[in-house]
């Protein structure tokens, strides 16, 4: 069985306020793109269920990948025989774009029906929420707005049909706990939700992604970035999540390779 994980992307996102827990309360819209990692399992006759990786190279023990511990929640609770996973990393990581996150929601999915597993999309949401706030966010793979710590979900009427999106992240990551450091929340005095509905030519300096200010102040090389899609001819942009990938839409054909040598650039149209 083989499947694809996607990335998404943030259209705007706001820090709202702190929490008791340390955590704090945000609010985005989540956007499916098809910028994809690719992740197989089959059945195995080693006696350990292991991980192989290829593609974009990941430092650290693969047991410790959120794929396979995505893997031994279904197995510790069902008792499953092994398998062999195998994950081709395409989605570049600490770029706000949710890839380990995806692949760890696909690998449940695949896993319930590779198994035929008794479980409802409700209780797979709830083994991915354990894995992650936004888990559970691609197993339904559509724009929703986010709200909490980013594991409340609603749907949102919107379509990017007929955009292109351009993606760009430089070779530089953001840590997303330092990110958070250096945010000071704030309700804002319009509502993702709201900014949302207007048209995608009025989101410039209205859809506001908070970590902006701080991250660019620190890598001055991403602001750099976004104000160059804008002189591209972008119609809006901006850095996705905490960063530091930053995406353009466009509403025309665009060939930006030149002006990004050093970076990871991948461009496609929007599906939804």
């Amino acid at each position: 069985m083989i499947r694809f994980p996607n990335a998404k992307i943030n259209l705007g996102l706001r820090i709202v306020s702190r929490r008791p827990d340390g955590y704090h309360n945000i609010e985005t819209v989540f956007y499916p793109i098809q910028l994809q990692d690719a992740l197989e399992v089959v059945s195995t006759t080693e006696g350990d269920t292991r991980l192989t990786l290829s593609g974009i190279v990941i430092d650290g023990d693969s047991r410790d990948n959120l794929v396979m511990k995505a893997w031994r929640r279904l197995s510790e609770r069902f008792s499953l025989p092994p398998v062999s996973i195998h994950l081709h990393k395409a989605i570049p990581f600490g770029a706000g774009l949710g890839g380990g996150s995806a692949d760890a929601a696909f690998l449940l999915a695949m896993v319930r029906d590779y198994f035929h597993l008794p479980l409802s999309d409700e209780e797979l949401d709830r083994e991915a929420a354990a894995l992650g706030a936004d888990c559970p966010f691609f197993l339904h793979n559509k724009p929703l707005l986010a709200r909490g710590i980013g594991d409340e979900f609603e749907p949102v009427s919107l379509s990017l049909k007929g955009y292109r999106l351009v993606l760009v992240k430089p070779a530089v990551a953001v840590p997303t706990a330092v990110a958070y450091s250096l945010v000071t929340p704030a309700e804002p005095e319009e509502s993702v939700s709201e900014t949302i509905t207007r048209p995608v030519s009025e989101w410039r300096d209205r859809l506001v992604n908070d970590f902006e200010k701080s991250v660019f102040a620190r890598f001055p090389e991403i602001g750099a970035i976004k104000e160059s899609l804008y002189e591209a001819g972008a119609v809006y942009a901006s850095m996705s999540g905490s960063g530091s990938s930053v995406f353009g839409l466009f509403d025309k054909e665009v060939d930006v390779t030149d002006r990004y040598r050093n970076c990871f650039v991948w461009s496609g149209k929007c599906e939804v």
